[in-house]
């Protein structure tokens, strides 16, 4: 591999042509819409609204919470006239589904991680509210969008109740879950949420954060540190899942880390692959190695993607992984580290980047590419 652009990419620093004639369309796996507060209101009923209304919710939204992320965690040019970045249709298709041939983008609305700890009842009144407006304000009007279900995931019967609800829609590609959950997510109590996603035929999107967000690292003192180690939030789950057996135990449960980077996954599978084969006694119910396991039933994206100075170590880590063809494009609109579809994988050789694009997305979520898709 060599630092040159692939032919079929702008050079970086470049603005891409408007529905530039692209060989590879792009499949997004995380977009980011926001809802308002009134918003929402006019689609929660009573008593949930009044309560929304005069008491909001427990947990603050990410750029209320310090570190704060730069320009509140926005693109500073993703401030629509009025409403937060994210919540104007009009302005996620002008700066990102159209310039880039975005065939369909996944929607993940970053509230369903904290409202769905929210007491049951009303956790499971704002998500559903939530969806609604998922639905009405962005899966009607564009038919490029598809969405994550949010739930009370820490209401288990309510949760299974809203992806019942769901399911049927299949603009509802996956179910939402933070990677920061109440309790660890081998307790019993997520069990059947999973199982209902499962049965479903629906992966698990598991994003980055919740309301314990830095399990097993502790709260971050800068943002430096928080952002430079995301995966270590999305190690611990993985490697929570997989000891736990959950991912064996779940009939065709699939999951899809989010948000939380991919290069450490060798070195997580090398070092759970060994102790396995060492002290497998200490975890019976695992009857295979780590690594099939993961390779077997789990996806990754890749935003936010690490650039090493020697960029031929990018492709030769993601070979290594094992997990090649598990891997999905993820732009993270509109967030200030967004990932440009044109640029953001030119370090890659085209046999990594081009399935990373869609084909590997549209296979996951069920959806249909043009004839010739690479």
């Amino acid at each position: 591999m060599t630092d040159t652009l692939p032919d079929d990419v702008a050079p970086a620093g470049t603005t891409p042509r408007p529905r530039r004639a692209s060989r590879t369309p792009v499949v997004d796996a995380d977009i980011h819409p926001a809802v308002t507060p009134q918003r929402l209101a006019r689609e929660l009923p009573e008593p949930w609204r009044r309560r929304y209304e005069r008491f909001g919710v427990r947990g603050a939204p990410p750029p209320a919470i310090y570190p704060r992320t730069r320009n509140g965690g926005m693109r500073a040019d993703s401030h629509p006239a009025s409403g937060p970045p994210g919540s104007d249709l009009g302005m996620l298709r002008d700066q990102l589904l159209d310039p880039y041939d975005v065939l369909a983008g996944v929607l993940i609305p970053l509230q369903g991680h904290t409202w769905g700890a929210e007491e049951p009842d009303f956790a499971a009144a704002l998500c559903r509210a939530l969806n609604d407006v998922l639905v009405a304000d962005f899966l009607d009007p564009e038919p490029r969008l598809r969405a994550s279900i949010c739930l009370a995931h820490e209401s288990p019967e309510q949760a299974v109740a809203e992806i019942e609800r769901r399911a049927g829609d299949p603009r509802f590609v996956q179910v939402l879950f933070p990677s920061g959950t109440q309790l660890p997510l081998t307790d019993a109590k997520y069990r059947p949420v999973l199982a209902a996603a499962a049965e479903a035929g629906l992966p698990i999107g598991m994003h980055l954060g919740g309301t314990e967000g830095h399990r097993g690292d502790g709260w971050p003192s800068f943002y430096l540190e928080q952002h430079g180690w995301y995966g270590n939030a999305m190690a611990m789950a993985l490697t929570t899942l997989v000891a736990g057996g959950v991912l064996d135990a779940v009939p065709d449960l699939r999951l899809v880390l989010v948000e939380g980077g991919l290069t450490w996954v060798p070195s997580v599978l090398w070092g759970l692959d060994e102790a396995w084969a060492r002290f497998s006694d200490d975890v019976p119910w695992l009857r295979r190695r780590p690594s099939e396991i993961v390779r077997e039933r789990c996806w990754f994206t890749t935003q936010p993607i690490d650039e090493p100075e020697n960029l031929e170590h990018l492709a030769v880590t993601i070979r290594q992984s094992g997990l090649a063809e598990r891997i999905l494009f993820a732009s993270d609109y509109p967030h200030w580290d967004f990932d440009d579809p044109v640029t953001a994988l030119r370090v890659l050789p085209a046999d990594l980047r081009r399935p990373m694009m869609a084909r590997t997305g549209a296979a996951l979520y069920g959806l249909e590419l043009p004839e010739g898709t690479p």
